[in-house]
């Protein structure tokens, strides 16, 4: 594997937040910064690397708390699916004005497309629109490492709650049988929450089937 990647879990509900790191250029991309934007300002010192982007797999406050402050400390831009827009804005939908009330309302600095390409520490990261957790729920696959980040849409035997404004159990359900279980087997995925998985174990053991 060309990249490496590191786990931190933050905030109120256990989120997972990720550094993938380029080891040679130690360019990092951090993803769904969910709380304690000091903490995570450590983790980056600590590992010596240099933050270039923040990608965020869905607006659910309890992954993008941190995210404006983090944003501001590195200089650097937020990508978020377009189809968030609203989610990200509105603390109601987002689930802040519930749980937070901190008027948590962000808006991405890039908007991303259903299947768009980006190049960060010289791999290629696809997005992939899997509605049903939220409307503009996304994950990131990295082809080449075999590598899914797959936020709230996919847990160890589990999936994400679909109660939630904007979730549908229907939409779920397409988004992991017509999208993510075509993904090959040893594909390695990184959930929002709780431990990796790999989308070989989900195909036969998730309950959603």
């Amino acid at each position: 594997m060309k990249i490496e990647i590191k786990r931190m879990v933050l905030g109120p509900v256990q989120t997972n937040v990720y550094y993938v790191i380029n080891p040679e250029t130690k360019e990092c991309v951090i993803l769904d910064p969910a709380d304690n934007a000091p903490r995570i300002r450590m983790a980056v010192n600590k590992l010596g690397v240099t933050p270039v982007a923040i990608l965020l797999t869905h607006g659910h406050f309890d992954h993008i708390d941190a995210a404006d402050e983090v944003r501001k400390m590195f200089d650097i831009k937020i990508y978020a699916l377009d189809k968030e827009q609203e989610t990200l804005a509105d603390p109601y939908l987002n689930g802040d004005a519930r749980f937070y009330r901190k008027h948590l309302s962000i808006s991405a600095d890039v908007w991303l497309h259903d299947g768009e390409m980006l190049d960060f520490l010289g791999e290629k990261w696809k997005v992939i629109w899997t509605p049903g957790h939220t409307e503009g729920s996304c994950c990131y696959y990295i082809e080449e490492e075999k590598v899914l980040f797959a936020g709230d849409t996919l847990f160890q035997a589990s999936f994400g709650r679909y109660d939630m404004p904007g979730g549908c159990f229907t939409d779920l359900q397409k988004s992991l049988k017509e999208k993510l279980f075509l993904l090959p087997d040893d594909v390695v995925v990184f959930p929002g929450h709780m431990e990796e998985t790999t989308i070989g174990f989900e195909k036969r053991y998730n309950p959603i089937l």
